[in-house]
């Protein structure tokens, strides 16, 4: 088990932590009723926040970030000598928190994406684990909610008896959602990014030899070039040279220079 604590990459800290310690922490705090607010970042995540002041104060105030991708986790490494033998992948995290509350009987909802897509992750889901409790599930409605809305949407969560929540509304709107709802929810709310669609079955993972050698963005790019191509050909050589100057010591952003967000953005 490993759980070094957070590591300054680009401003945004990260959790230099396994699989392991990860749901040890998930189990813990649904069983306490405690609030756990996780994500897990690969490059497009991690410039979110290096790029924008605001959402770098979002992302900041989560309790759990993960390396998502092998990028993040190899740029961790060399920068802090963490020695992460490997990532902590959001889809394959979320099957094993799952595994876990299914084992010590913790309720689970899921919100976000389309109904279809919660059906088939849902069915899935059991397939895979029978003994899995689900609390509930809500699609999202894509769009902002007002000041009732959100509230009925907690009160909905709240009322159902779920442990765990798993948001899967994109980066970044899901990061955004469990930093204005986690203290509010008191239990771990994990911001899931594609794991929805690809245990859904509805979207392609890429293959392993892809994922292990960090070429899963590549894999991506692919499938949906038209949506996908500025976020990668933009920001993954933006990445690298701020690494690049974080690790010559000639840039490094103090992860305490953020701006508190003053709006509200309450997706649903």
């Amino acid at each position: 088990m490993i759980d070094l604590g957070k590591k300054n990459l680009l401003g945004v800290n990260i959790n230099a932590i396994d699989y392991e310690a990860a749901v040890g922490q998930f189990v813990d705090s649904a069983k306490q009723s405690r609030r756990l607010t996780v994500t897990a970042l690969a490059v497009h995540g991690v410039m979110t926040g290096a790029l924008d002041s605001e959402h770098r104060h979002r992302l900041n105030s989560l309790d759990l970030v993960v390396p998502d991708g092998m990028p993040v986790k190899w740029c961790v490494n060399l920068l802090h000598k963490a020695g992460l033998e490997d990532r902590v992948y959001g889809p394959n995290l979320m099957l094993k928190v799952c595994e876990a509350a299914a084992n010590e009987g913790l309720p689970l909802y899921f919100f976000g994406t389309q109904s279809e897509t919660l059906e088939k992750l849902i069915g899935n889901l059991k397939a895979k684990f029978p003994n899995i409790l689900i609390a509930g599930c809500e699609p999202s409605q894509f769009r902002k909610l007002n000041e009732a809305e959100n509230a009925e949407m907690v009160q909905r969560i709240k009322a159902s008896g779920a442990k765990i929540t798993f948001v899967g509304l994109g980066c970044p709107r899901q990061e955004i959602w469990a930093y204005e709802l986690g203290d509010q929810l008191n239990m771990p709310v994990f911001a899931v990014g594609a794991a929805f669609p690809f245990h859904a079955g509805t979207l392609p993972q890429a293959p392993a030899w892809m994922q292990n050698n960090g070429l899963e963005w590549l894999f991506r790019l692919m499938s949906e070039p038209r949506r996908l191509w500025r976020r990668y050909l933009y920001l993954n050589p933006a990445y690298l040279t701020l690494v690049g100057l974080q690790f010559l010591k000639l840039r490094t952003v103090d992860p305490t220079s953020t701006k508190e967000p003053t709006e509200k953005h309450r997706f649903g």
